[in-house]
């Protein structure tokens, strides 16, 4: 990973995170549906008026290839299926919505938080930044947590 984010650096010259290439995505549609909007809102803006497009940008070709990649390598190993992964007491409708409610969570955080947090850690880290050690520490410090109190939810007990 720390190769990689070198090489990031040094061909793209920023770090790697997902969202970016998310937020990429959305701004090409606003582009594409509502360009007038697009181009006056100061947000969308600076991502519409350039030579290269919001669409075009490294990060949506990087998202582009992890979701392919997966695609390609669960079709080789016999995984590729649709499957909704749950807990036996859940419903497919519930946890459908949960997931939803749960992207769409992530999605703002992102944006306040200004990056994701593998984002924050890998290209923390890799500059040597405070903010990306603390980052990892209350990312799995955080994760621990609740993971025992989802596990309770999720292993119900009849």
């Amino acid at each position: 990973m720390g190769l990689l984010i070198i090489a990031a650096y040094y061909f793209a010259g920023e770090g790697l995170g997902s969202s970016g290439g998310y937020r990429d995505v959305a701004i090409g549609v606003i582009n594409g549906v509502a360009p007038e909007y697009a181009q006056s809102n100061p947000y969308t803006a600076p991502h519409v008026t350039g030579a290269e497009g919001p669409m075009q940008t490294w990060l949506v070709f990087e998202l582009l290839g992890v979701i392919l990649g997966a695609i390609i390598s669960a079709a080789l190993y016999g995984r590729l299926k649709f499957v909704v992964g749950k807990a036996p007491h859940i419903t497919n409708k519930k946890r459908l919505y949960f997931a939803l409610a749960g992207g769409i969570l992530w999605g703002i955080g992102t944006q306040l938080g200004r990056g994701c947090t593998s984002g924050l850690v890998l290209s923390g880290m890799a500059v040597n930044s405070l903010s990306g050690y603390i980052g990892l520490i209350a990312i799995f410090g955080f994760g621990f947590v609740f993971s025992v109190i989802f596990r309770k939810i999720w292993i119900k007990k009849n």
